[in-house]
Parts: structure tokens; C-alpha cells; sequence
């Protein structure tokens, strides 16, 4: 199911959902770049162990209108106007990557509805400069120094490549941990990617541009410490494009979280083990 609905503010914000119909919720914060499909690879898992997956576009990805000058904090009622839309009262928040800031607000904004929170493969706080120093320049680092958005945005393009051309073959192998390899290499998987793959860029870099401007900062539009359910923070240590350092870090952050770390694992496989880790969470 793929659907779009219109906020107050005349924005319109696209979702896609994926696994059982009825079965219990989880709001998936996508990557940067990424989009509401990205829950495509877990839909037969999910659908399996009893969860429907509600993947949604941030501002300026796939259907969502772009919201320039946005704060994390900011996306949190996007979400839950989505939920509402859905008739779903409490869920699971599930992030990848830059989405791991945005499960994490929303468990902190809405804590009634949060019933807890995967952060998978996240950054964590970018005020924190063992971290911060991690990132990659040209992806990050070019981005968050540059002088205004439109310069930020060109920073972008120039990592990504238009359409996120630099995103394939050798542009983004040698950023990839074996495992990850391994996983580009499954058809099933690649032929899941190729799908998706679009919607990440249907307007251009906006989105990951009003990402980093987002996250550049650090976690200031929303108190992490303020979260109450369990948060579990899962990353693969052979993770190249955000080492564990970010979950080491994320995890001494929040008091309701267990680290969880898998020494083969990177960026991208490390997912293989997310709906596993959602039926745990809710099992602890």
C-alpha cells in the first residue's frame, strides 16, 4: 500500500506499507538518501513475525513537499499525522542510519505512543566530535560547512552524483564492509534496491541536504535523555560509512538502551537482523 495525505500547513507527506495488514506497527525512519520504500527488503519477514511495517518520506524525498529549514524534532508530527491516517495508536519506531535521530525524537515527543525504539547502523549526536570525525567529508562533512543551502545542496550532488549516480558500482563499494558486499550480490535484494532506488532521489538532493543541515547541530530539537521505553541500539562493527563508535556513544546517551553489536556485519546487512531485534524488544 502507498498513499499520500495533506497536512495543515499545505504539505503532503508519502508513505508505503509493507509486511501484515493488522499486525503490530512500526514507523521506519528511512536513510539518507532513502525513502518511505525502504522496508521493501523486510516486507515477507515482517509479514511473517507479525509486523506492518509504515515506511514515510521525510520533507524533500520520494512524495514528501520539502520543508527547508527543518529540525529532527520537526518531522515528528509528519509521522504521527501518518499513524493517525493509519488509525494506529502506539508503534514501534525502527531508524537507519540518519533515520535513527528520528526514531529517537519520536520516542522522546511522543512517549505516550512509543511502545520502543531500534536505532540500526544511526549516527549518533554530532556534537560528539570522536563521531562527528567519522563521517565522510564530502557526504558530511562538505555539507554541514557550507555557507547557506543552496551551496549545501551542490556539496550534495557533488557526493551523490546526480541521481545518486555516484551510488552505484565502485562509487559506493569501497565503502562497503565483505558482509555488505555479500548482500549487493543477492538478487533478490539488488532487484528490491533497483525498485526503490528511485524514490530516493525523485526530487533531486533536497532531502539529504535538509538531513545534514538537520543533524549538523546535534540532537538539540529534541532531549534523548527524555525517552522512558526501551531502546535498543543495533550496529554491525564493520560498519564503514558509520562506525560504531556513533552506537557506543548513542547507547551511553539514553538510560533505557541496550547496545547490541555484531562483529561480521556493516552498513547496509546489519538489517538482516532488525525484525529479530523488533521481536525482542517487545518481548523484554
Amino acid at each position: 500500500m502507498e498513499g499520500t495525505i495533506g497536512l495543515e500547513d499545505g504539505r503532503t507527506v508519502g508513505f508505503a506499507t509493507f509486511g501484515r495488514p493488522n499486525g503490530t506497527p512500526v514507523i521506519w525512519c528511512h536513510g539518507g538518501p532513502g525513502s518511505r520504500l525502504d522496508p521493501i527488503h523486510r516486507d515477507a519477514e515482517a509479514a511473517r513475525a507479525g509486523f506492518l511495517l509504515v515506511g514515510v518520506d521525510r520533507p524533500g524525498y520520494g512524495l514528501s513537499t520539502p520543508l527547508p529549514g527543518r529540525t529532527i524534532a520537526d518531522w515528528v508530527a509528519d509521522a504521527v499525522a501518518v499513524a493517525d491516517e493509519l488509525d494506529v495508536d502506539k508503534f514501534i519506531a525502527v531508524g537507519e542510519s540518519t533515520g535513527g535521530a528520528y526514531a529517537l525524537a519520536l520516542a522522546a515527543l511522543v512517549p505516550d505512543r512509543s511502545l520502543g525504539v531500534v536505532a540500526c547502523c544511526s549516527l549518533t549526536d554530532m556534537r560528539y566530535e570522536a563521531a562527528r570525525a567519522m563521517m565522510s567529508r564530502p557526504h558530511c562533512h562538505e555539507v554541514w560547512d557550507a555557507p547557506n543551502r543552496q551551496s549545501a545542496e551542490v556539496a550534495a550532488i557533488e557526493a551523490h552524483g546526480v541521481g545518486g549516480s555516484k551510488m552505484t558500482g565502485d562509487g559506493l563499494r569501497e565503502a562497503l564492509a565483505p558482509s555488505d558486499v555479500v548482500l549487493f550480490q543477492d538478487p533478490v535484494w539488488a532487484e528490491q534496491a533497483r525498485a526503490a532506488f528511485p524514490a530516493m532521489f525523485a526530487q533531486g538532493l533536497v532531502g539529504y541536504t535538509d538531513d545534514r543541515l538537520a543533524d549538523g547541530g546535534g540532537w538539540d530539537s529534541f532531549d534523548v535523555t527524555a525517552i522512558t521505553c526501551p531502546v535498543t541500539v543495533l550496529h554491525g562493527e564493520r560498519d564503514r560509512m558509520c562506525d560504531v563508535v556513533n552506537a557506543h556513544h548513542t547507547a551511553e546517551l539514553i538510560p533505557t538502551s541496550h547496545l547490541v553489536l555484531y562483529e561480521e556485519l556493516g552498513h547496509f546487512s546489519i538489517e538482516a537482523k532488525l525484525i529479530p531485534t523488533i521481536s525482542e524488544l517487545l518481548e523484554s
